[in-house]
């Protein structure tokens, strides 16, 4: 499987350390299999941080999602509320049960999939963060909602399966 990664920089080394919190999926590495979402993404971040465009292409095995070794949350291609719960507490900075099934603050999973919540829906998680709408308004306008997907790798053991390709 190929997995696409936008930034403004080659990155020939992964170092988890480098990753931002409050993400989707908690600090990790998100890649994505659609390329065109991938060049956008580098476009945005060299926009804000400056440089240039840069795709970085990574391949892993098909059957990674198979090892026994690794713990893997996949909520598959759709919203839903579990899905909103987990992204709703990864990008709280007021959340700090760090233990729940319902976050990875802690890497508990090495590797999620998903869906991604894009601008329209990180307006409502702040609303609701905010106190100004309800979970369940909240839900109303994230359920069902075409969405991109996501590979997020919070490990080593999960970023050592990736393997930097051309393009």
């Amino acid at each position: 499987m190929r997995l696409y990664h936008g930034s403004n920089t080659d990155i020939k080394e992964i170092n988890l350390a480098m990753c931002r919190p409050y993400k989707d999926f908690g600090p990790g590495f998100y890649l994505t299999v659609m390329k065109e979402q991938a060049e956008k993404m580098a476009n945005r971040v060299a926009r804000i941080y400056g440089g240039s465009p840069v795709l970085n292409v990574y391949e892993i095995d098909d059957d990674f999602i198979q090892m026994k070794d690794l713990n893997i949350k996949d909520f598959g291609i759709e919203t839903s509320e579990e899905w909103a719960r987990f992204v709703r507490n990864n990008r709280s900075k007021k959340f700090t049960n760090f233990t729940s099934p319902e976050c990875n603050f802690d890497h508990k999973y090495d590797i999620v999939i998903g869906p991604i919540a894009d601008d329209d829906m990180a307006l409502l998680f702040r609303q609701y963060e905010n106190g100004m709408i309800t979970f369940e308004n909240m839900l109303r306008g994230i359920i069902y909602k075409k969405t991109t997907n996501q590979y997020s790798f919070h490990t080593q053991k999960a970023i050592s399966l990736l393997r930097k390709a051309g393009i």
